[in-house]
């Protein structure tokens, strides 16, 4: 079973809390697992805290981590940076689910990370 959710940002890089959003696709007796994928090349999927400071940091150190500008890239289309955030996340989590419901650990979410915003982006989420 696959659900597709449709996730819009407002800056070039953003960190967004959809663990809710993953909850809610998941059928009400789902046993198993579930794979958020986003099938973008400058998005990323990490678990972590969803504390809204916590995600500012997330932004700040992807910023620090990565440089802006300088990439060989950049004379294609402007957005190596992007890429290489988003490589360094990667595309996919997979969480166990239980009667419906995210196993997550206590302080756990599932995070949306934009690297080349804004944008309305596709997030997969798939249960087996």
């Amino acid at each position: 079973m696959a659900t597709e959710l449709s996730v819009s940002t407002d800056e070039r890089l953003s960190v967004l809390n959809v663990t809710d959003r993953v909850a809610k696709a998941l059928p009400a007796d789902a046993d198993g697992t579930a794979t958020v994928f986003v099938p973008h090349t400058t998005a990323a999927v990490t678990v972590n805290e969803g504390e809204s400071r916590l995600l500012g940091d997330i932004e700040t150190g992807l910023s620090d981590l990565v440089a802006d500008e300088g990439w060989a890239h950049d004379r294609i289309d402007d957005n190596a940076d992007a890429h290489v955030r988003a490589t360094l996340l990667g595309p996919s989590v997979t969480v166990p689910v239980s009667d419906g419901d995210l196993a997550l650990g206590t302080w756990q979410s599932i995070l949306f990370v934009e690297c080349d915003g804004p944008r309305t982006r596709s997030l997969e989420v798939h249960v087996s």
